[in-house]
């Protein structure tokens, strides 16, 4: 783990702070929408395998996508908010894109194959410099010292 650590803080190109900050945003605004419109996600789910468990598997996916979304755009836990998405996301490629038709005009099959692809390279590369993981890692060496609670 160090050394994926080490690899990615020497090559993390800026233009990656760019994508991680759209995709949070695009997932934060994922989540809105689901929370907003919960009878289209009712009606996503409706076919899965899951169907049983449909208000408890919607809640989770709307608040995973809030939650992870948020984090993602700060960059804090990134490795591990990419790991969280990528069930969820393998979910709707299998079970609801390609049983509605994934190559439709209206289809979002692209889009989670998409985010899929940049959860699986934020998951390898983690957050990066510019992030709040990277503002705690450089930060962390200096602790407590300078400070003194009276």
């Amino acid at each position: 783990m160090h050394n994926i650590r080490q690899w990615s803080t020497t090559h993390h190109p800026r233009w990656l702070v760019v994508l991680r900050v759209a995709l949070g945003i695009c997932l934060f605004f994922k989540g809105i929408t689901f929370m907003s419109n919960t009878a289209l996600l009712d009606r996503l789910l409706s076919g899965s395998p899951w169907a049983g468990n449909s208000p408890v598997l919607a809640i989770l996916i709307t608040w995973a996508d809030l939650l992870c979304g948020f984090m993602l755009t700060v960059g804090l836990l990134t490795r591990l908010v990419a790991l969280l998405q990528i069930p969820i996301l393998i979910g709707a490629i299998i079970f609801i894109n390609a049983q509605r038709s994934g190559f439709a005009i209206r289809s979002e099959l692209g889009l989670a194959l998409f985010v899929l692809i940049l959860d699986i390279l934020f998951l390898v590369e983690g957050s990066g410099p510019l992030s709040l993981d990277g503002y705690f890692f450089k930060n962390r060496e200096r602790g407590s010292q300078g400070r003194e609670i009276p």
